[in-house]
Parts: structure tokens; C-alpha cells; sequence
């Protein structure tokens, strides 16, 4: 029995079915809501500076942020994120699942402590990429609906960037990509 079993034993019941569905409803939202008022994204930001002054609702909002504000992206990211989602709560459960991403969560918000600036949910979001990968390798999607690709194939491609921005980019990017990626390395490491 793996360490995972034995918390998914005693903490079963803290798992979130359908926690990616949750977090698609409040991206969505919180698209609108920026959509309506520019102003509103700079209310979620994980900003360490805002939460030591009591702004602590920072440490989850910022997971709603949408990566981008074009709506076709952003349609097409919410799509991804519930398609990888499912998939991983498929092949885990809702425990595994929710433990993973509160691990990322943490990660990246003890790192942007550490380094005194604001993360995105960027990397998080990757990560569960990655577990997906993991898990359904030989998963095809469609680039531009056209051409089609295997997950793994996109894995790799985006691992070689990521570690091109890991060897090039400044510390903040390199604590980020680590603390997001903390989940995949506690999750999958010892395999």
C-alpha cells in the first residue's frame, strides 16, 4: 500500500468530484467578469505583498485567471482544461485529483512568497498537462482540428521549452516551473 492509498484511506472523503469542472465554472466567470471590467483581474492576482495585508482570498482566485482574454482561446483552453480534467479524474479519483492540485497550489504560492511576486496559474495548469500525458499517452488531438497528434508527442515538445526557459529564464521562472511542478515530481517521482 502506497502512501497515496493510505491517504486516500484516512482523507477519502476531502476530494472534490468534479473539482476541474469547479474551477472551469469560476475561470468562465471570472472571464466575464474581467471582460466587463479590466480592473476586476488585478482583485484575484497572487500578489504576496496584498496577502500579508489581509487580502487572503489571493491564495485560491488566482487559479481563475484565465491565461488569456481572447475568447476563442479562452473557450478552447476551458475545453483542454475540462478534456485533461476529466481524464485524470477518470484514472485517479477525486482525491488524487484534488490532492495534486492543491500540491501545485501550494507550490507556486510558497514560491511566490519566496520570491515576492505574482505567479499565474500557468504552470499548475501544465502540470496536470503532464499527469494527463502520463496517463493517456496515446491520446490523439487534433492541431487546428486538422492534424492529429498524440499527447505524449506534445509532451515532449513542451517539456523542451519548458526546460529551454528553465536554463535561459530568470529564478522567478525556474521557481515556478519547480513549485508547480512539485505535484508531478511527489506523484510520479518514485515510478
Amino acid at each position: 500500500m502506497t502512501w497515496l492509498d493510505k491517504l486516500e484511506r484516512r482523507f477519502g472523503f476531502l476530494g472534490i468530484p468534479g473539482l476541474i469542472r469547479i474551477v472551469i465554472g469560476f475561470t468562465a466567470l471570472v472571464y466575464v467578469l474581467v471582460y466587463l471590467n479590466r480592473g476586476f483581474e488585478s482583485l484575484l492576482t497572487l500578489d504576496p505583498a496584498l496577502i500579508l495585508r489581509g487580502q487572503v482570498w489571493r491564495l485560491v482566485t488566482y487559479i481563475f485567471i484565465p491565461q488569456t482574454f481572447s475568447p476563442l482561446w479562452v473557450l478552447l483552453a476551458l475545453w483542454f482544461l475540462w478534456f485533461i480534467g476529466e481524464g485524470l479524474e477518470r484514472a485517479w479519483g477525486p482525491f488524487r485529483l484534488t490532492l495534486y492540485f492543491v500540491v501545485g497550489m501550494i507550490g507556486t504560492t510558497v514560491a511566490a512568497f519566496f520570491f515576492g511576486s505574482n505567479f499565474s496559474n500557468g504552470m499548475l495548469i501544465t502540470s496536470l498537462f503532464f499527469a494527463f500525458a502520463r496517463f493517456y499517452p496515446d491520446e490523439v488531438i487534433y492541431i487546428l482540428f486538422i492534424l492529429p497528434v498524440k499527447i505524449k508527442w506534445l509532451a515532449w515538445i513542451y517539456a523542451a521549452f519548458l526546460m529551454l526557459g528553465f536554463f535561459v529564464g530568470p529564478n522567478s521562472y525556474r521557481a515556478a516551473l519547480l513549485a508547480a511542478f512539485a505535484n508531478y515530481f511527489i506523484f510520479f517521482g518514485p515510478e
